[in-house]
């Protein structure tokens, strides 16, 4: 869930060298200030040197549910995030970007859920939440069903040329999983 009002402010700050609005974007190193003319303006300043601490943006009309202050949009390690103003007396978060919740059972442990994850890079996998005792990770979007070849309780959709097919989430089989067939045994 990524906020509109955050990419684009009314009152932002404009270019020194053209005088468009300058919008936060965002690049492998992290959020920074640039040009909304871009290509034409190629200004960019860090993010940093516009922020009191951490703090990017006030979200105005945004109250913290604990202490009734200000939520700000803050820069962390690990991204940005929602929080209270009154940090650190109030330490009340809110996450942007939730990991979306599958209801599939690890296949390899049998206890955990499926959780939707991001690497480093930025790559979305799907892995068990028992991670570091299940290490059951997968590339591709999970599907309930079950393999009709060596009957393995996992599928997974992987678009192909041919448009979007399942196949066996087993590393041993991963044989393409053919429409006829049920695959919510």
């Amino acid at each position: 869930m990524v906020i509109p009002a955050l990419i684009a402010d009314k009152k932002a700050e404009c270019c020194p060298e053209c005088g468009a609005p300058l919008v936060i974007r965002s690049s492998r190193r992290g959020p920074f200030l640039g040009c909304s003319r871009y290509p034409e303006c190629e200004f960019v300043r860090p993010l940093k040197a516009n922020a009191d601490g951490h703090i990017v943006k006030e979200l105005s009309g945004q109250l913290c549910p604990h202490c009734q202050g200000t939520l700000v949009l803050r820069q962390g390690r690990y991204g940005m995030f929602i929080g209270c103003s009154n940090y650190p007396a109030c330490d009340h978060t809110e996450v942007i970007d939730r990991p979306d919740e599958t209801a599939l059972t690890c296949p390899q442990c049998g206890k955990g859920k499926l959780l939707q994850r991001k690497s480093r890079f930025g790559k979305v996998f799907h892995a068990c939440e028992r991670y570091p005792e299940c290490q059951f990770a997968l590339n591709h979007k999970p599907v309930a069903g079950t393999c009709p070849t060596c009957h393995y309780p996992l599928l997974f959709e992987k678009k192909t040329a041919q448009g979007v097919k399942r196949f066996c989430a087993s590393k041993a089989c991963g044989k393409p999983v053919t429409a006829e067939v049920d695959t919510n045994e």
